[in-house]
C-alpha cells in the first residue's frame, strides 16, 4: 500500500521539468498499489528551498497541477534530490494538507515520505506539542518530520551527520515503515530506511561499476572490531564478491567509482517497487529490515540501525539485475491490466513450469527446495499460511498434498493464525504464499514460525521480496509482473507451483507413480486448454450484460477441488464489480445456505466431472427444486445437463488441475461485470495490491 519514489542525481545536468516528469512517471508505475492522493517535493530556486506539488485523487491530476503551475520548469541542477509519494489514508482523510511529502515546519527544514504506520505517533505528537512545535496535518508521518527538527535543534553545538540524525529518529519509532528523508541542512543528500515495508534502490551510470555490491556498515560494539576490519564477505548470490580484504575495495563499493577509479555521473532511484524504475535501470539492490541507506555526492552507504538477534545479517547488498522488461508493465493492446493478465495465463503457466518439469521423463525439479526435500518429507505436518487469493491457492492444492504425501495439511489465514497464537513446533513445515512477498500479516506469521524453529518455505512471485529472503527455501512462481489489484495470473501460477511441490515431495513413493504421471501429463495440456477457455470470452460478456446484469448478489457453489474455485471466484466478483458474492461448499447447502435459494437468487454451480460429480448433481437438484435457475460450469462433453440450462463449458482436465481452467471464466466474468458498471477495474476502491500494513 502506498508508493514511494525518490530521484537523486549527481554530476548530471537536469532541468526541473525532467525531474518532475521522472517523479510523476515513477508514481504512475506504482498506482496499482492503491492510493487516494499524490505529491512530490523538488529543489527550489533558492538554496534550501523546497517546492511541493500535492493533489487529492489520481496521479494524472498531480501531473496536470504541475503543468499548470507558474514555477520555472527550465531551472537546471547539476546535482539534486527529489521525493514523491502516493498515499493511502490511515491517519487523516485524503486532503492536500495530509498528502506526502510532509514537512517539519513552514520552511520545510525536513521533508519526508513514508509508507507504513508509526504506532506511537500520538505519544510523539503530544511530546512535541508540549515543546512548542505546531502540527498542520492529521498524519502519523508529520510527527516523524517534526521529530527530525526537534533533534536537530536540540544539538546546535554538535552537528550530527544526516545518517546519525535519522538513526536517532528511528530509534524512537514503533511500527512499520519505509522512509525517504530530505533536508535543507543536508543539501543533495537523501537518507532512506525500512522496517517491514519494501524499498529498493536502482543505480544508473554511463560506465561500468568497479564492483557489483555495496558493503554494509554495522554499528560497532565495544570490544569488537569495526566491520571494515573483518574478512571480506562472500556473496550468497554468487555475484561479484570482493577478492581481497583491503579497505580500498570497500571504499569503492560505496563510492561507485568507474573502472578508471574516478567519480562518475550517477543517478539513484528509490522506490517501493521495481516497476517504478525499470524504465531507467535494471541494476537494483534491495534494502533489508533495519537498513539505512545514505545517498550523497554520488556515493551510497548502507548502515544498520542495530545489531539484530537471530540469523546473521549479510554484510553486503548485491546489486542485482532485474529480469522484467518495460513491455511487461504496459497494457499493450488491452483496455486494462487485469484483462491483459487474464489473457497472459497460457504463457504465465508455462513460465512457472519452465525448466522445472521434464514431461518426457515425468520428473519435477525445483532447485529452491532440493536441499530441504528430506526435511520436509520428515515433517509431522505442513502448515500453509497466506491471505486472500494466495490463501485460496493453498485451499485448492491441500487435497493433492494430503493424497500424494500423506502428511497432515492445515491452511491458515495469516491474520487469524497470529491472533490465535497457533502452536508451532520444530518438526512443522510452514509454507508462506504471497504474490508480492511483502504481505504484512504473512511476514509476521513467517517470523513467528522462524522463532519457533519450524522450517519455513516461501512461494512468491517477487524476486528479492522479504519472504523470499527470510524463508529457509522456496519457489518463485515466475508469473511476471502483476499490476491489476485483483490477482489473476498469480493465482494460477501459485496453484501450479504448489502442485509441483506436492509432486516433487512424493517422487520417492512408488504407490504414487501412476498418479504423478497423470498429473504431469495434465500440466502439459494446460496452456492449450486455457487458450480454449479464453476463446469463450464473448459468451461470458453476454452473461455479464444479460442474466447477471443489475443483480445485487451472487452465490457460487461447488465441492472438493472446486471449493477453492468458488471462494476465489466470489472474491474476484466482490473486489472488482462490488457485487456481493459468496463461495459456498455444496455439501453445506442443507446447513443454512439453502435458505437463500429462490427464483430471484442468481447461482453459479461448478459441476465439472470428477469423483464428486454425483454429489454435486444432488446439490443441483436441491437448488432447482427451490426454483433456482443456475448457470452451470461443466465439461464440454457433459450430456447430463438438462436442456435449456445456461452453461459455461470447459475442457476436461485432471481433477486436481480442473480448478485452474474453471477459475479463468470466473475471472473474465468479474472483469465484464466491472466494465459494464463503469468501475475502475485495475484500481478497485478501498483496495491495494500490496498490503504492507496489518
Amino acid at each position: 500500500m502506498c508508493g514511494i519514489f525518490a530521484y537523486c542525481s549527481y554530476l548530471q545536468e537536469k532541468d526541473r521539468k525532467t525531474v518532475c516528469d521522472i517523479l510523476v512517471n515513477g508514481l504512475a508505475r506504482q498506482e496499482y498499489r492503491g492510493y487516494d492522493s499524490a505529491g512530490l517535493g523538488v529543489d527550489g530556486d533558492k538554496k534550501g528551498e523546497v517546492i511541493f506539488f500535492k493533489e487529492v485523487g489520481k496521479v494524472a491530476g498531480l501531473r496536470k497541477k504541475i503543468a499548470e503551475s507558474k514555477v520555472d520548469m527550465s531551472k537546471t541542477f547539476l546535482s539534486q534530490v527529489s521525493i514523491a509519494h502516493t498515499r493511502w489514508a490511515t491517519h487523516g482523510q485524503p486532503s492536500v494538507v495530509n498528502c506526502h511529502p510532509l514537512r517539519s515546519d513552514p520552511t520545510a527544514e525536513f521533508a519526508i515520505v513514508h509508507n507504513g504506520i508509526v504506532t506511537n505517533a500520538a505519544a510523539l505528537r503530544l511530546l512535541l506539542q508540549k515543546r512548542g512545535y505546531r502540527f498542520e496535518s492529521d498524519t502519523d508521518t508529520e510527527a516523524v518530520a517534526i521529530l527530525c527538527k526537534y533533534i536537530y535543534d536540540s544539538q546546535p553545538e554538535k552537528r550530527l551527520s544526516f545518517t546519525e540524525l535519522v538513526k536517532t529518529v528511528l530509534t524512537e519509532l514503533e511500527g512499520s515503515f519505509a522512509f525517504v528523508f530530505k533536508s535543507v541542512h543536508y543539501p543533495n543528500e537523501a537518507v532512506t530506511a525500512r522496517r517491514g515495508s519494501p524499498l529498493l534502490v536502482g543505480v544508473k551510470t554511463e560506465r561500468k561499476l568497479k564492483v557489483d555490491f555495496v558493503d554494509v556498515e554495522f554499528p560497532s560494539v565495544e570490544g569488537e572490531k569495526n566491520i571494515d576490519a573483518l574478512a571480506a564477505p562472500t556473496s550468497p548470490g554468487g555475484l561479484l564478491a570482493p577478492p581481497s580484504q583491503n579497505n580500498l575495495m570497500r571504499t569503492q563499493s560505496r563510492a561507485f567509482m568507474s573502472e578508471d577509479g574516478m567519480p562518475q555521473p550517477i543517478e539513484f532511484f528509490v522506490a517501493s517497487d521495481a516497476a517504478a524504475i525499470i524504465e531507467h535501470t535494471k541494476r537494483v539492490l534491495y534494502l533489508e529490515d533495519d537498513d539505512i541507506a545514505h545517498i550523497s555526492e554520488g556515493e551510497l552507504h548502507i548502515h544498520r540501525l542495530r545489531r539484530t538477534e537471530g540469523p546473521p545479517v549479510s554484510s553486503i547488498r548485491t546489486i542485482e539485475t532485474l529480469e522484467i522488461e518495460l513491455a511487461e508493465i504496459m497494457k499493450g493492446k488491452f483496455d486494462h491490466f487485469m484483462q491483459k493478465e487474464i489473457y497472459e495465463q497460457p504463457e504465465s503457466v508455462v513460465n512457472t513450469m519452465r525448466g522445472r518439469v521434464n514431461f518426457d521423463q515425468h520428473v519435477i525439479t525445483l532447485g529452491g527446495l532440493r536441499q530441504y526435500l528430506n526435511i520436509i518429507r520428515r515433517g509431522r505436518r505442513i502448515v500453509f499460511c497466506a491471505c486472500g487469493t494466495s490463501y485460496h491457492s493453498a485451499i485448492a492444492t491441500r487435497a493433492i498434498f494430503e493424497e500424494l504425501t500423506e502428511i497432515p495439511v492445515t491452511v491458515e489465514l495469516a491474520s487469524d493464525f497470529l491472533d490465535r497464537k497457533t502452536p508451532i513446533f520444530r518438526d512443522d513445515v510452514c509454507v508462506f504464499v504471497s504474490q508480492s512477498g511483502e504481505t504484512a500479516d504473512t511476514i509476521l506469521a513467517m517470523r513467528y514460525c522462524l522463532e519457533r524453529g519450524a522450517l519455513c518455505v516461501g512461494v512468491v512471485n517477487t524476486v528479492g521480496s522479504t519472504i523470499s529472503r527470510e524463508t529457509h527455501c522456496g519457489v518463485h512462481i515466475n508469473a511476471g509482473p502483476e499490476i491489476g489489484v485483483a490477482s489473476t495470473k498469480a493465482y494460477t501460477s501459485q496453484y501450479i507451483a504448489l502442485i509441483m511441490i506436492a509432486l516433487q515431495l512424493s517422487e520417492d513413493r512408488v504407490s504414487t507413480i501412476e498418479r504423478r504421471k497423470q498429473i504431469i501429463d495434465g500440466l502439459h495440456a494446460l496452456p492449450s486448454q486455457i487458450k480454449r477457455v479464453l476463446e469463450g470470452d464473448r459468451g461470458l460478456q453476454e452473461l455479464a450484460t444479460g442474466v447477471l446484469a443489475n443483480q445485487r448478489s451472487l452465490l457460487i457453489m461447488g465441492r472438493g477441488h472446486q471449493y477453492a474455485t468458488c471462494l476465489e471466484a466470489a472474491l474476484k466478483i466482490k473486489e472488482i464489480s462490488y457485487m456481493h458474492s459468496e463461495g459456498i461448499l455444496a455439501g453445506e447447502l442443507k446447513h443454512g445456505p439453502l435458505a437463500l435459494i429462490d427464483e430471484n437468487m442468481p447461482v453459479i454451480i461448478i459441476m465439472t466431472q470428477d469423483s464428486l460429480y454425483p454429489k454435486v448433481q444432488s446439490a443441483y437438484a436441491q437448488i432447482t427444486a427451490r426454483k433456482a435457475q443456475p448457470i452451470v460450469v461443466c465439461n464440454e462433453d457433459d450430456q447430463d445437463i438438462p436442456a435449456g440450462v445456461k452453461t459455461i463449458r470447459l475442457p476436461k482436465a485432471v481433477d486436481c488441475l480442473q480448478g485452474i481452467l474453471n477459475i479463468v471464466p470466473m475471472q473474465l466474468l468479474s472483469y465484464h461485470l466491472a466494465v459494464r458498471n463503469g468501475f475502475d477495474v485495475d484500481f478497485p476502491r478501498n483496495l491495494a495490491k500490496s498490503v504492507t500494513t496489518e
